[in-house]
């Protein structure tokens, strides 16, 4: 009855032989056509103008397709330029106009379309025509369509030269390029996955997911400061104080400012009055430091300081409130000896650097004082509706998840926890313990509840989650023992910094162990696991490609805070029918530099496995997915064929 019911259904789109067998004829040519290109990117931690250019020239696929298309018919400059157009071709359309006289820059402009729709056809030829046509924009596809299959041509020559002098005559050039332009840039990348931490540290996170939302086929794999801001924008107090904290320490509050709205005003007021004669000198910001602005820099350490006890109080009443997050060690406030000028941790008593404190009751020390709770309820009332961060979050949610299994390739931000032997480790989560894929599972639950439960224990039990996700011992997307915040701040001895890693990263090149993963996840041990979260430090001789290529790590560094430390800005990984290549980049100058002097990031390929023969789509989950519809619409045939089912429209 229920395969009955679903024929019917399936008969409204196909209400006759002609139109289910014309589909299975499309359908079954589909699966043999090479599986799109799937870009991996990880760890982008809101550098916008990097990120921006590497989904733009593909990790170099389209620099290669240049190379590919007109090898020496073209100049080493001439390549430059047309790849420096296809990456910003408004921007350099705009030089291209300043800089050349009209007769030149009416050649130029014949030239470059020409060569674009070579490069077009060229990266549009794995495609259907029909996914080729949607890609393409509304106001140009019929032209575009004409010149990418008729361009080669002898006898439509005239044709196409017509073409591309009419749509000079009419001025309509500068939109002609830029349409090819996106064209080419969508077509290179079929498939985007963004394996964590779009958030903090870089200064255009806002601007990175505005960019996210407008590719067609994405999916992200949550880390764990993508999961903080998403627990601020719930609600959560202490996400909230988390958030702000860490803009202010790497100097980006005009992101929260600027890029969302959020007024710091309250906090900046309460700042400036309650930490009026303290210098908060341990409160220097991290990133780039306007220096010449003294006092905008005097009052970023102020709100940063005051953020961050408001933080360690409100955390001390949440460890309190769980005790199931098994996070006791971390009640630091109340073993603060203010005789001494010492903080006990773990039993061992330590020097402090700073014991100004004048909102901390030694008697009572995780309590806001009247004024704190203001300026948190100031903030959490303003990322609670902030429009902007509400519909990025939601969109988080949409097509994120804490890890996916795709193509046979499981992709997750941090680890799987373990212990020392390489066993999954048992997590208490409200009073039942989960390991391996079922802690992921019910953390993911957990934390769609406290955005989206209308329940309000139940929000409540979720959003504590989101924020135990972001810093707790356990958590996958955070991997180490502790989150030692307060040590960085306040202790001088840098053995109280040190934060453990989980097991699962000692274990990387372990065979068993990654097999055991792929096996919990449903995968076979030919399968990948793609990681992002801990940098490779290449300048230490690491390496990404673990065990042999069944793990790759594919953070190297994107971030400008981390490059110093590995020696690289970043990896990111190409899997298209040929195989995987993982991409190392080099450090990026700016957008500026590739649209005047056309350079470009230099990147290193290293081929991490090379398929057999060209993988179609019929290898791929979206292959999967066709097989059952035709089979469907076989048997939708069949009903049709015995009378089963009545043809419409015949």
């Amino acid at each position: 009855m229920d395969q009955m019911k679903y024929l019917k259904e399936l008969a409204v789109r196909y209400p006759n032989v002609a139109a289910a067998s014309t589909e299975i004829i499309n359908l079954q040519a589909i699966l043999h056509l090479p599986k799109g290109t799937e870009h991996y990117v990880s760890d982008v931690h809101g550098e916008y103008e990097k990120f921006s250019h590497i989904i733009r020239n593909g990790s170099g696929a389209i620099r290669s397709r240049i190379e590919d298309e007109f090898g020496n018919t073209l100049t080493t400059k001439q390549k430059k330029n047309l790849a420096s157009v296809i990456y910003y071709p408004e921007q350099k359309m705009d030089l291209m106009e300043e800089e050349l006289p009209k007769n030149f820059l009416l050649e130029w402009q014949h030239d470059t379309m020409v060569r674009l729709v070579h490069v077009a056809r060229s990266v549009g030829n794995k495609y259907t025509r029909s996914k080729v046509r949607k890609a393409m924009s509304p106001e140009f596809a019929y032209v575009m369509e004409e010149l990418m299959v008729e361009h080669r041509r002898a006898d439509k020559k005239r044709y196409v030269e017509q073409i591309l002098e009419t749509i000079i005559m009419t001025g309509r050039v500068r939109q002609f390029i830029a349409a090819m332009a996106h064209l080419i840039q969508d077509l290179t990348i079929d498939h985007l996955h963004v394996i964590g931490d779009i958030y903090d540290r870089g200064s255009g996170p806002h601007r990175i997911m505005d960019c996210i939302m407008k590719t067609a086929n994405v999916d992200i794999q949550w880390g764990n400061h993508d999961i903080l801001w998403m627990g601020a924008a719930s609600g959560h107090r202490a996400c909230i104080c988390n958030v702000v904290r860490i803009c202010a320490r790497y100097n980006n509050l005009d992101v929260l400012e600027n890029g969302y709205g959020i007024n710091l005003i309250p906090l900046a007021r309460f700042a400036l009055e309650c930490y009026k004669d303290d210098e908060c000198e341990l409160f220097h910001a991290s990133g780039e430091v306007d220096e010449s602005n003294i006092r905008e820099e005097e009052l970023n350490k102020k709100m940063h300081k005051a953020i961050a006890i408001i933080q360690f109080k409100l955390e001390g009443q949440l460890i309190q409130k769980r005790p199931e997050f098994d996070m006791a060690d971390r009640l630091l406030l109340d073993k603060i000896n203010y005789e001494k000028n010492t903080v006990t941790i773990n039993g061992t008593e330590y020097a402090m650097k700073d014991m100004d404190f004048p909102t901390i009751d030694p008697a009572d020390p995780y309590r806001l004082t009247e004024e704190e709770e203001q300026v948190v309820e100031r903030l959490r009332h303003a990322f609670v509706h902030c429009e902007k961060l509400q519909r990025h979050v939601r969109f988080l949610f949409s097509k994120g998840s804490l890890y996916k299994v795709y193509n046979s390739n499981l992709l997750y931000h941090g680890c799987v926890p373990m212990d020392e032997e390489g066993n999954f480790l048992k997590v208490n989560v409200y009073g039942k313990e989960y390991s391996g894929k079922e802690l992921y599972d019910i953390l993911d639950h957990y934390a769609r509840k406290g955005y989206y439960s209308q329940d309000k224990e139940e929000r409540e039990k979720g959003k504590d989650i989101i924020w135990y996700i972001w810093t707790g011992p356990n958590s996958p997307v955070f991997g180490k023992d502790k989150m030692a915040t307060f040590e960085r701040y306040f202790v001088e001895d840098k053995s109280t910094h040190v934060e453990i890693k989980n097991s699962y990263y000692r274990l990387m090149d372990n065979e068993e162990v990654l097999n055991r993963i792929l096996r919990e996840f449903g995968l076979d041990e030919k399968c990948h696991i793609i990681n992002g979260h801990v940098p490779v430090e290449l300048k230490k001789g690491e390496t990404p490609i673990k065990c042999g290529g069944k793990l790759l790590i594919i953070d190297g560094g994107f971030s400008k805070a981390y490059q110093g430390k590995t020696g690289i800005a970043g990896y990111t990984l190409v899997a298209n029918s040929h195989g995987m290549t993982l991409v190392a980049h080099e450090p990026f100058e700016s957008a500026e530099a590739a649209i005047r002097k056309e350079s470009d990031i230099f990147s290193d390929s290293i081929i991490v496995e090379t398929a057999p023969r060209r993988i179609r789509v019929a290898d791929t989950d979206i292959g999967a997915e066709l097989k059952e519809s035709i089979c469907y619409l076989e048997e939708l045939l069949a009903a049709y064929r015995d009378g089963t089912l009545i043809e419409k429209g015949v």
